[in-house]
């Protein structure tokens, strides 16, 4: 407004010539609410150029708020409350069943120690009684075919003191190389079964390499009872052709080489001079559940905070 407007609309006393001038300048919706008071009134609105004889002419303008859309933004605030307490719920549910996971876990790595280091007993042939003894020792006695080797590669050899030096590495130090699988003949059962000698580095690997282990006396073996191994992603698939065997898949070897589904690792005692380095069982399961538990305990930690001081509280973000 300039100053001309402004006196003749002083002098015309109208407030409503006021709100007319005005309206033009009004978005829709928007009403013109004028204060006029003395200058000795305390008055909380912003004085404008509008001031004349020891009057303010106050301009407010605002948007109706009525009691329906009221109703409606809290119903909705409410609703985004309660869908935003969820995260921190749900997290402390992951972080419980976490805990519950880890109890689990380490039981059973308990009872596969307790397998893997209690006595030998006699190798049970009934297949349906061997599903419920992996990791449990046992002895068998006979003789080994050589002429029908099987090699699971690679590998490297399990050495429990290098691995805890190599931990957290992105690379193995150890050398590469293969396990050997032989048919060995059981002369106290009658039954043919396949037994992972051991851990041999590649440059031996073929038999005549290492013909001083290829022992064919009779012999005691010791050994842990193991089940078909399951394929893990992007690991090739055996070639039985090639015999290029990438993991333990206990049903085809037998049906290559002619045995029982029956498969055990020789344990280091059982280890031949020359010939593969037996012990090539790793007695261990993964257990990163801790991680898991701190993790989640601490997500809703922290937005159970956040959730509190946003809607309780009612600090400013």
């Amino acid at each position: 407004l300039n100053t001309e407007n402004q006196g003749s609309l002083w002098r015309t006393g109208n407030m409503a010539s006021v709100k007319l001038f005005l309206s033009p300048f009004l978005r829709t919706r928007q009403v013109l609410n004028i204060c006029s008071r003395p200058s000795t009134t305390v008055c909380n609105c912003k004085p404008t150029p509008l001031i004349r004889r020891n009057e303010v002419l106050c301009l407010k303008l605002y948007r109706p708020y009525s009691s329906v859309e009221a109703a409606e933004e809290s119903s909705e605030d409410s609703l985004f409350k309660w869908f935003l307490l969820l995260i921190p719920v749900t997290a402390f549910g992951l972080g419980t069943w976490q805990v519950q996971r880890r109890k689990w876990k380490l039981k059973l790595i308990e009872e596969l120690q307790a397998r893997s280091t209690a006595e030998p007993v006699s190798l049970p042939t009934d297949p349906f009684t061997l599903k419920d003894l992996e990791y449990r020792r046992v002895k068998v006695r006979g003789y080994f075919d050589h002429s029908k080797e099987l090699y699971i590669l690679p590998r490297t050899m399990v050495d429990a003191d290098r691995e805890a030096r190599d931990a957290g590495r992105l690379s193995s130090s150890g050398e590469s190389g293969a396990n050997v699988i032989t048919p060995f003949y059981c002369t106290d059962l009658g039954i043919r079964i396949l037994v992972n000698r051991g851990f041999v580095p590649k440059n031996k690997v073929r038999p005549e390499t290492r013909q001083k282990g290829q022992i064919t006396d009779e012999i005691e073996l010791v050994g842990l009872v193991r089940l078909t191994e399951n394929r893990r992603p992007f690991m090739p698939h055996n070639n039985e052709e090639k015999n290029n065997w990438y993991y333990r898949d206990v049903d085809a070897m037998s049906r290559v080489v002619e045995t029982e589904p029956i498969f055990i690792d020789s344990d280091m005692s059982s280890t031949i001079p020359g010939g593969p380095i037996g012990g090539q069982t790793r007695v261990t399961l993964r257990n990163e559940h801790m991680q898991y538990i701190i993790t989640w305990y601490g997500l809703c930690a922290a937005t159970t905070y956040l959730w509190y001081a946003k809607f309780v509280r009612r600090l400013p973000f």
